[in-house]
């Protein structure tokens, strides 16, 4: 029986991501480098927000029409704002 881990996409690639949910990672990104966060944190947190968002990866027809939450940039937003 072969394995079916072949067959998927490494773990890590964001060639399933749309060109904006690339954009919005690297924006969000930005603001956590900003903030003093270490660019690999910074990297992880801001998939960790687009992930939440969108669900994942949306090229090639997977979870079309399906609304997206900015709830996670607004918390993230109003939490870093304050003083």
């Amino acid at each position: 029986m072969e394995k079916e881990t072949e067959k998927l996409m490494a773990r890590g690639s964001k060639k399933k991501y749309t060109s904006k949910q690339k954009r919005r990672a690297e924006k969000i990104a930005r603001g956590y480098k900003k903030r003093g966060v270490s660019k690999k944190e910074a990297s992880h947190r801001a998939w960790a927000t687009v992930n939440k968002e969108s669900g994942g990866g949306k090229k090639s027809g997977s979870g079309r029409g399906k609304k997206e939450s900015r709830s996670a940039s607004r918390k993230g937003g109003r939490k870093g704002g304050r003083k």
